[in-house]
């Protein structure tokens, strides 16, 4: 078990350096790393799970469970065959997914899910304020409230 939480950490140090994503696990319990983008204006956590799978990985990625749905991540378990290697290599893996994700024509994803969820929330509550702010300010405000809610959080993985 200190050999996966030592590579799952290895992995979450690997992710961070990237400086793209927002790690959103914690490092008790079971030795996982789950992950958001900072960013998903360009692309999706769901088009680079796409992509790492032609390297043969299957990192699912998924939006969270009722009242975070509007926050989509990927997660990846640590089991006893995942390797400090295999990390490694998952790590250059996903560099290379956002390099061609970002030498693809830059586009802005309009449909988003954290965006379209927004825009739902936005709708059923007529909120002014929120139909005021940008898609941008939404995504920020969203992320800024989930990483409140996780710190805060004293039990659980994610």
């Amino acid at each position: 078990m200190e050999n996966c939480i030592g590579n799952a950490r290895i992995l979450k140090e690997g992710i961070e350096k990237t400086g793209r994503f927002e790690v959103v696990s914690k490092d008790v319990g079971v030795p996982l790393v789950a992950f958001a983008l900072k960013d998903s204006t360009k692309y999706t956590v769901f088009q680079i799970s796409d992509a790492l799978r032609k390297f043969g990985w299957i990192v699912p990625a998924y939006t969270m469970p009722a009242d975070a749905e509007h926050i989509a991540v990927l997660r990846v378990v640590v089991r006893e065959d995942f390797s400090c290697s295999l990390a490694e290599r998952l790590i250059s893996h996903i560099q290379e997914v956002l390099k061609e994700l970002d030498s693809l024509p830059s586009r802005i994803v309009k449909d988003s899910h954290v965006v379209t969820v927004a825009k739902e929330v936005v709708g059923e509550n007529k909120d002014a304020e929120a139909a005021k702010m940008g898609d941008r300010k939404i995504q920020e405000k969203v992320t800024k409230q989930w990483r409140h809610f996780v710190k805060t959080k004293k039990t659980g993985v994610c």
